[in-house]
């Protein structure tokens, strides 16, 4: 009985041991940038457009509105990358709104030319709610590791 359990555990724990064959990302054509004297690495950049937002996140009239201009603009957001990545963070703790939208490399530069389109018009929009504060952005990088 020890002896099985053993050997499966053996076996199993293989699965977990380095390779020495090369992983070929397939989350963009370009070169990885290094970080943290090559202990990190990135190829996908994040932008985040983020508030506050005010009351109870269950019946915010602020995040209800905030959520519709989400809703708006989503298809035109996803439009900007065909390997987008979209993440909506709310935080009922300190009243935090997120949209967090991750490219590949090879598309950021591009849609940083453009000014992040659709971003002036999607601020301009949650700007306007009543509620609404501390309107800004950010550019980051953004790993799945």
């Amino acid at each position: 009985m020890k002896l099985s359990i053993l050997a499966s555990t053996l076996a199993t724990a293989a699965a977990f041991a380095p390779s020495s064959i090369s992983r070929v990302s397939t989350a963009l054509n370009a070169e990885d940038v290094p970080l943290a004297n090559g202990a990190m690495s990135f190829n996908r950049v994040c932008r985040e457009w983020r508030c506050k937002y005010e009351g109870d996140k269950a019946t915010s009239e602020s995040l209800e509105a905030i959520a519709k201009v989400v809703d708006e603009f989503l298809p035109t957001i996803k439009g900007i990358s065909k390997d987008i990545t979209v993440n909506r963070l709310v935080c009922g703790g300190c009243l935090d709104f997120k949209l967090m939208m991750t490219v590949p490399l090879d598309d950021f530069g591009p849609w940083e030319e453009s000014g992040y389109a659709p971003e002036a018009e999607f601020l301009e929009k949650i700007k306007a709610i009543d509620g609404v504060s501390q309107v800004e952005t950010q550019t980051i990088t953004n790993m799945e590791i």
